[in-house]
């Protein structure tokens, strides 16, 4: 598509704009008005499940919020929330809100550092600190000035706990009508590069998307969640937290990373939203048990093929799963392809903090492969790619800008869009694709610019490669740093080289003659949060692997598959 037919081809629905939407405390109310006794939040205590009903959540909540409010706090006052998901997770959210105050919600991997910084520049009074693997490394970080709440599990020193707030304040009685325009929660970007943005987001921005999310998927008070991603990344703040208030569905949470798989199990939730390397874990956890050879053969058998099918689904725990989706990371063509073959649909979605992850999605009903979906898929949404190539979006679930950030906010939001920082296309049928982030372009020492993101994909199609950083700042060719698999580790290195190989010829006969790939560093230890070579959000950060393999990177190695560690 031209530029000009580009621009011009946007999502429907844009004069819908300014409609009123139900908040979720509103929402909220109705549940515990018209179901008290119907079980909303279901814990895991890895030999069963604690059960909340709606009238529980709310008497807890409530209880919170008096205990809050009697803190002397001003209206819009910020308190964070620090702790893997969990029931009480959802409790203190809606006390904050009943409160009249505004979450802050942390990713319980943060380290120290960022943790501290988040909490002086949102002015952070208090702190819901819960289940964490390693509570000792993240109290640092917490400053004295702001006073901590235990929730009913292991964790941190604390200046009040749970159980005793619970017992020593009546539940708030009043129930709040916030207005949509009201901030109702900061929630600060992962980092890559430079210190986390806060993003404000609205109560209108909740409802707005909610709404319509459980009129498109579509969501029913019969569905089950499962939440386990981290509640501090929008996707599963909209996706599970906001959708399951807004469809009075059931929400399960699991009891820790030892009993995911069975909880899961367990479960069996009907929807269900994991990232790209979780899908992977999942197939090699199959495939350990059953080859791929040996499962080609029975899936090809028409009959006992469908019995092998719902086998994998329900010891995978997704028998019942109708809406599987992937995000927050681009996921290979080909591990969506297996899982269409065991009878997961896997729908692709793309959305960011700053638009509450309200953007596009690849449903079933409207799929095309190799793209993210169509551009009219979210109702009363505008996609549409500036004459730069970046892809902009417009709803009403943009964010009201950056907190304290007015130069980063005008930045992003221009008449009206939020400028993603993504390359993409629209092909002449309105389903989008993203060709490159536009920072993450590099331009080699022959004056060419290359974007390493669609090159990344082809590479990781490869099943021994977990995660991969294309890099080649003003070499002659790009380089690619692997991490291996489970998969790859388990192989002879000759196997993993040869199938590396085979894998650069192959990319290379695909892209333009300056992208071709010259070689291949395989690194010795693993990306992770804990090394701060990746987000919280399990985003790579490059300028860090840049800076790690530095030496490497500007060795002039040319034709060559090596090892970190020889």
């Amino acid at each position: 598509m031209s530029q000009a037919g580009t621009e011009a081809a946007v999502g429907e629905g844009s004069a819908m704009l300014g409609g009123g939407y139900k908040t979720p405390l509103e929402m909220f109310y109705q549940w515990e008005r018209s179901r008290p006794d119907r079980v909303y939040l279901r814990q895991s205590t890895g030999s069963g499940f604690r059960e909340f009903t709606w009238g529980e959540v709310g008497d807890q909540a409530r209880r919170l919020a008096s205990a809050l409010k009697d803190k002397g706090y001003e209206p819009g006052t910020r308190i964070a929330l620090l702790s893997k998901n969990c029931a009480e997770w959802f409790i203190a959210d809606l006390a904050i809100m009943l409160a009249g105050y505004v979450s802050v919600p942390l990713y319980p991997s943060q380290h120290a550092d960022t943790i501290a910084y988040t909490l002086r520049h949102c002015d952070a009074r208090a702190i819901f600190v819960g289940r964490l693997d390693d509570w000792a490394a993240m109290e640092s970080g917490i400053p004295g000035t702001a006073i901590r709440i235990a929730l009913p599990y292991e964790t941190m020193p604390a200046d009040h706990h749970w159980t005793d707030l619970l017992r020593l304040y009546e539940p708030l009685q009043e129930s709040p009508l916030p207005q949509g325009d009201e901030l109702m929660t900061i929630v600060y970007t992962s980092g890559t590069t430079g210190n986390p943005k806060g993003v404000m987001h609205s109560f209108g921005n909740f409802g707005f998307s909610c709404t319509h999310a459980m009129g498109l998927l579509p969501l029913k008070d019969s569905d089950h969640f499962f939440s386990f991603l981290p509640l501090s990344h929008i996707a599963e703040r909209f996706f599970v937290e906001g959708n399951s208030l807004y469809c009075g569905a059931q929400v399960s949470f699991p009891a820790s990373l030892e009993s995911f798989a069975g909880d899961l199990v367990a479960v069996q939730p009907t929807i269900f939203f994991a990232v790209p390397r979780l899908w992977t874990k999942f197939q090699l956890g199959v495939l350990q048990k059953l080859p791929q050879k040996k499962l080609d053969w029975l899936l090809r058998i028409p009959i006992l093929g469908s019995v092998v099918a719902r086998k994998i689904r329900t010891q995978l725990g997704l028998s019942r799963a109708r809406v599987v989706v992937s995000g927050a990371a681009p996921i290979a063509l080909a591990l969506l392809d297996w899982y269409q073959r065991i009878g997961i649909p896997i729908s692709e979605g793309y959305g960011m903090t700053e638009n509450l992850a309200y953007g596009v999605i690849n449903l079933p009903a409207r799929y095309r492969r190799g793209t993210l979906g169509h551009i009219n898929v979210m109702p009363h949404n505008e996609v549409k790619i500036s004459p730069e190539g970046e892809i902009l979006f417009r709803s009403e679930a943009l964010m009201q800008g950056y907190y304290r950030d007015t130069q980063k906010t005008a930045e992003v939001l221009q008449e009206g869009y939020y400028h993603t920082g993504d390359q993409g296309e629209i092909d002449v049928d309105g389903f989008l694709r993203i060709t490159g982030r536009i920072k993450d372009s590099f331009k080699t020492s022959k004056g060419k610019f290359v974007s390493p993101a669609p090159i990344e994909g082809l590479i990781s199609e490869n099943e021994l490669v977990e995660q991969v950083c294309l890099v080649g700042r003003s070499l002659a060719q790009p380089l690619a740093l692997v991490e291996l698999s489970e998969t790859g580790r388990q192989q002879p290195r000759e196997s993993v080289k040869r199938s590396l190989e085979q894998t650069r010829e192959a990319v290379n006969r695909r892209v333009e003659h300056h992208e071709h790939i010259d070689a291949f560093l395989i690194v010795s230890e693993p990306w992770t949060i804990e090394n701060a070579m990746m987000t919280p959000t399990l985003k790579i950060k490059r300028n860090r692997v840049e800076e790690v393999y530095q030496r490497w990177i500007e060795s002039g190695r040319t034709d060559t598959i090596e090892w970190e560690s020889q």
